[in-house]
Protein backbone atom coordinates (compact mmCIF):
# COMPACT_ATOMS: atom_id res chain seq x y z
CA UNK A 1 0.00 0.00 0.00
CA UNK A 2 1.26 4.29 -0.75
CA UNK A 3 1.60 4.00 3.57
CA UNK A 4 1.79 7.86 4.03
CA UNK A 5 3.91 6.87 7.39
CA UNK A 6 6.70 4.89 5.93
CA UNK A 7 7.12 8.22 3.78
CA UNK A 8 7.05 10.36 7.01
CA UNK A 9 9.18 7.93 8.99
CA UNK A 10 12.04 7.66 6.04
CA UNK A 11 12.91 11.24 6.16
CA UNK A 12 15.07 9.84 9.14
CA UNK A 13 15.83 5.96 8.08
CA UNK A 14 15.72 4.07 5.66
CA UNK A 15 13.34 0.71 6.53
CA UNK A 16 14.25 -2.98 5.44
CA UNK A 17 11.74 -4.47 3.33
CA UNK A 18 10.48 -6.44 6.62
CA UNK A 19 9.98 -3.37 8.23
CA UNK A 20 8.21 -1.39 5.55
CA UNK A 21 5.84 -4.89 5.33
CA UNK A 22 5.28 -4.78 8.84
CA UNK A 23 4.24 -0.68 9.07
CA UNK A 24 2.20 -1.69 6.24
CA UNK A 25 0.02 -4.53 7.77
CA UNK A 26 -0.59 -2.41 11.08
CA UNK A 27 -1.82 0.41 9.37
CA UNK A 28 -3.78 -1.34 7.20
CA UNK A 29 -6.09 -3.44 9.54
CA UNK A 30 -7.87 -0.88 12.01
CA UNK A 31 -9.01 2.03 10.27
CA UNK A 32 -11.57 4.52 11.14
CA UNK A 33 -13.03 7.65 9.28
CA UNK A 34 -13.30 11.16 11.48
CA UNK A 35 -15.74 13.76 10.87
CA UNK A 36 -14.70 17.06 10.93
CA UNK A 37 -13.82 18.50 14.05
CA UNK A 38 -14.61 15.45 15.54
CA UNK A 39 -12.08 14.38 18.21
CA UNK A 40 -9.63 11.48 18.23
CA UNK A 41 -8.30 11.10 21.38
CA UNK A 42 -9.95 13.73 24.22
CA UNK A 43 -7.69 14.88 27.46
CA UNK A 44 -8.51 13.22 30.18
CA UNK A 45 -9.03 9.60 27.98
CA UNK A 46 -6.67 7.04 28.46
CA UNK A 47 -5.94 4.94 24.93
CA UNK A 48 -4.53 1.37 24.82
CA UNK A 49 -3.81 2.33 21.07
CA UNK A 50 -1.81 5.22 18.98
CA UNK A 51 -3.04 7.15 16.06
CA UNK A 52 -1.84 8.02 12.88
CA UNK A 53 -3.22 10.30 10.39
CA UNK A 54 -3.39 8.67 6.86
CA UNK A 55 -5.55 10.90 4.97
CA UNK A 56 -7.25 14.41 6.02
CA UNK A 57 -6.04 16.84 8.45
CA UNK A 58 -6.17 16.63 12.64
CA UNK A 59 -4.22 18.75 15.04
CA UNK A 60 -3.30 18.72 18.53
CA UNK A 61 -4.95 21.42 21.16
CA UNK A 62 -6.00 22.04 24.07
CA UNK A 63 -9.14 23.70 25.41
CA UNK A 64 -9.11 26.42 28.41
CA UNK A 65 -12.10 27.17 30.71
CA UNK A 66 -13.37 29.64 29.03
CA UNK A 67 -13.90 27.90 25.74
CA UNK A 68 -10.88 29.34 24.24
CA UNK A 69 -8.52 26.61 22.18
CA UNK A 70 -4.73 26.37 21.42
CA UNK A 71 -3.62 24.67 18.73
CA UNK A 72 -0.19 23.05 18.89
CA UNK A 73 0.59 21.46 15.76
CA UNK A 74 -1.48 20.02 12.53
CA UNK A 75 -0.94 16.83 11.91
CA UNK A 76 -0.83 15.62 8.21
CA UNK A 77 -0.70 12.32 6.51
CA UNK A 78 2.14 10.06 8.12
CA UNK A 79 1.85 11.60 11.40
CA UNK A 80 1.57 10.04 14.53
CA UNK A 81 -0.83 11.82 16.94
CA UNK A 82 0.21 10.09 20.10
CA UNK A 83 3.16 8.13 19.93
CA UNK A 84 3.50 8.00 23.77
CA UNK A 85 -0.35 7.74 24.95
CA UNK A 86 -0.44 3.82 25.62
CA UNK A 87 1.82 4.33 27.85
CA UNK A 88 0.27 7.38 29.55
CA UNK A 89 -2.41 6.55 32.21
CA UNK A 90 -4.34 9.85 30.86
CA UNK A 91 -4.06 11.76 27.85
CA UNK A 92 -2.69 15.28 28.72
CA UNK A 93 -4.18 17.11 25.50
CA UNK A 94 -7.05 16.31 22.63
CA UNK A 95 -5.85 15.34 19.28
CA UNK A 96 -9.12 16.75 16.72
CA UNK A 97 -9.77 16.17 12.93
CA UNK A 98 -9.94 19.46 11.18
CA UNK A 99 -11.04 17.99 7.99
CA UNK A 100 -12.21 14.43 7.12
CA UNK A 101 -9.67 11.95 8.38
CA UNK A 102 -9.23 8.70 8.08
CA UNK A 103 -7.00 7.58 11.44
CA UNK A 104 -5.14 4.23 11.63
CA UNK A 105 -4.95 2.39 15.23
CA UNK A 106 -1.80 0.08 16.38
CA UNK A 107 -2.32 -1.35 19.36
CA UNK A 108 0.24 -0.10 21.91
CA UNK A 109 1.42 -4.04 23.14
CA UNK A 110 2.35 -4.19 19.44
CA UNK A 111 3.98 -0.93 19.26
CA UNK A 112 6.30 -1.73 22.54
CA UNK A 113 7.53 -4.82 20.56
CA UNK A 114 8.33 -3.00 17.66
CA UNK A 115 10.15 -0.33 19.41
CA UNK A 116 12.13 -3.11 21.73
CA UNK A 117 12.96 -5.50 18.87
CA UNK A 118 12.90 -3.42 15.52
CA UNK A 119 15.83 -0.67 16.00
CA UNK A 120 15.06 1.13 12.47
CA UNK A 121 11.25 1.71 13.62
CA UNK A 122 12.38 2.68 17.07
CA UNK A 123 14.98 5.03 15.63
CA UNK A 124 12.55 6.49 13.26
CA UNK A 125 9.90 6.74 15.96
CA UNK A 126 12.20 8.54 17.92
CA UNK A 127 13.62 10.93 14.94
CA UNK A 128 9.63 12.27 14.77
CA UNK A 129 9.40 12.66 17.87
CA UNK A 130 12.16 14.92 17.79
CA UNK A 131 10.62 16.72 15.19
CA UNK A 132 7.10 16.99 16.62
CA UNK A 133 9.13 18.77 19.98
CA UNK A 134 10.92 21.12 17.34
CA UNK A 135 7.24 21.86 16.33
CA UNK A 136 6.21 22.71 19.47
CA UNK A 137 9.26 24.94 20.57
CA UNK A 138 8.29 27.08 17.17
CA UNK A 139 5.01 27.60 18.12
CA UNK A 140 6.28 28.82 21.64
CA UNK A 141 9.10 31.10 19.34
CA UNK A 142 5.45 32.34 17.78
CA UNK A 143 4.46 33.45 20.89
CA UNK A 144 6.78 35.05 22.34
CA UNK A 145 9.14 36.75 19.66
CA UNK A 146 7.88 36.36 16.51
CA UNK A 147 5.40 39.27 14.76
CA UNK A 148 1.81 38.49 13.27
CA UNK A 149 3.16 38.40 9.52
CA UNK A 150 6.11 36.32 10.36
CA UNK A 151 4.07 33.91 12.28
CA UNK A 152 1.88 33.29 9.59
CA UNK A 153 4.25 33.23 7.02
CA UNK A 154 6.88 30.59 9.16
CA UNK A 155 3.60 28.33 9.46
CA UNK A 156 2.46 28.75 5.25
CA UNK A 157 6.04 27.47 4.75
CA UNK A 158 6.40 25.18 7.56
CA UNK A 159 3.17 22.93 5.96
CA UNK A 160 4.01 23.58 2.45
CA UNK A 161 7.92 21.71 3.12
CA UNK A 162 6.31 18.92 5.37
CA UNK A 163 3.98 18.12 2.94
CA UNK A 164 6.64 17.99 0.38
CA UNK A 165 8.78 15.66 2.61
CA UNK A 166 6.36 13.20 2.82
CA UNK A 167 5.35 12.96 -1.23
CA UNK A 168 1.43 14.91 -0.69
CA UNK A 169 2.26 17.41 -2.78
CA UNK A 170 5.34 17.51 -5.83
CA UNK A 171 4.55 21.40 -6.16
CA UNK A 172 4.07 24.54 -4.64
CA UNK A 173 0.01 24.41 -4.27
CA UNK A 174 -1.44 22.15 -1.60
CA UNK A 175 -4.75 21.75 0.33
CA UNK A 176 -5.13 23.12 3.79
CA UNK A 177 -8.44 22.67 4.66
CA UNK A 178 -8.40 25.77 7.55
CA UNK A 179 -10.64 28.17 8.34
CA UNK A 180 -9.21 31.68 9.35
CA UNK A 181 -10.15 30.64 13.64
CA UNK A 182 -8.14 27.53 13.09
CA UNK A 183 -5.19 29.73 11.79
CA UNK A 184 -5.48 32.36 15.02
CA UNK A 185 -5.67 29.39 17.29
CA UNK A 186 -2.29 28.15 15.56
CA UNK A 187 -0.47 31.33 16.24
CA UNK A 188 -2.24 33.32 19.32
CA UNK A 189 -3.93 35.71 16.77
CA UNK A 190 -7.13 36.98 16.63
CA UNK A 191 -9.21 35.89 13.16
CA UNK A 192 -8.74 39.68 11.89
CA UNK A 193 -5.42 39.92 12.37
CA UNK A 194 -5.10 36.73 10.45
CA UNK A 195 -7.09 38.44 7.90
CA UNK A 196 -4.61 41.17 7.63
CA UNK A 197 -1.46 39.36 7.35
CA UNK A 198 -2.89 37.00 4.83
CA UNK A 199 -4.46 39.66 2.59
CA UNK A 200 -0.47 41.01 2.88
CA UNK A 201 1.04 38.08 2.03
CA UNK A 202 -1.25 38.12 -0.79
CA UNK A 203 -1.03 41.49 -2.27
CA UNK A 204 3.03 41.08 -2.24
CA UNK A 205 2.71 38.00 -4.44
CA UNK A 206 3.90 35.62 -2.34
CA UNK A 207 0.79 32.92 -1.61
CA UNK A 208 -2.47 32.53 -3.57
CA UNK A 209 -5.55 31.00 -1.96
CA UNK A 210 -8.70 29.08 -3.07
CA UNK A 211 -10.99 27.65 -0.74
CA UNK A 212 -8.72 25.14 0.71
CA UNK A 213 -6.12 25.14 -1.93
CA UNK A 214 -3.06 27.28 -0.75
CA UNK A 215 0.12 28.04 -3.75
CA UNK A 216 2.97 29.42 -2.44
CA UNK A 217 3.77 31.83 -5.76
CA UNK A 218 7.53 33.18 -4.31
CA UNK A 219 9.40 30.05 -2.39
CA UNK A 220 11.94 32.46 -1.60
CA UNK A 221 10.18 35.50 -0.44
CA UNK A 222 7.96 33.56 1.74
CA UNK A 223 11.16 32.27 3.38
CA UNK A 224 12.77 35.54 3.38
CA UNK A 225 9.01 36.61 5.26
CA UNK A 226 9.10 33.75 7.55
CA UNK A 227 12.59 34.12 8.46
CA UNK A 228 12.68 30.61 7.79
CA UNK A 229 15.33 28.20 8.84
CA UNK A 230 14.66 24.18 8.69
CA UNK A 231 16.64 22.76 10.95
CA UNK A 232 14.12 22.20 13.66
CA UNK A 233 12.09 19.93 11.34
CA UNK A 234 15.63 17.23 11.10
CA UNK A 235 15.18 16.83 7.37
CA UNK A 236 18.92 16.98 7.19
CA UNK A 237 19.05 12.97 6.09
CA UNK A 238 16.54 13.46 3.32
CA UNK A 239 18.51 16.37 2.08
CA UNK A 240 21.55 14.74 2.15
CA UNK A 241 20.53 12.16 0.00
CA UNK A 242 19.31 13.95 -2.82
CA UNK A 243 18.91 10.69 -4.87
CA UNK A 244 16.01 9.68 -2.03
CA UNK A 245 12.71 10.19 -2.84
CA UNK A 246 12.24 12.10 -0.02
CA UNK A 247 15.69 14.02 -1.03
CA UNK A 248 13.89 15.28 -4.21
CA UNK A 249 10.88 16.27 -2.73
CA UNK A 250 12.90 18.76 -0.28
CA UNK A 251 15.08 20.37 -3.47
CA UNK A 252 14.90 24.08 -3.25
CA UNK A 253 13.35 24.46 0.07
CA UNK A 254 15.87 24.05 2.51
Amino acid sequence: MNNPMVRRMEQYTRFSDEDRRLLDELVSQRQRHYAAHEDIVREGEHSPDIHIVLSGLACRYKLLENGNRQIMAFLIPGDPCDSEIFILKTMDHSIGAIAPSLVASVSGDVMKDLLLNRPGIALAFWWSTLQDEGILRERILDEGRRDAYSRIAFMIYEMLLRMRAVGIIGDTAFDFPITQADLADATGLTPVHVNRMLQRLRDEGLIATQGRRWTVLDIAGLQRAAKFEANYLHLDRARDEPESEAGKRLKGLI
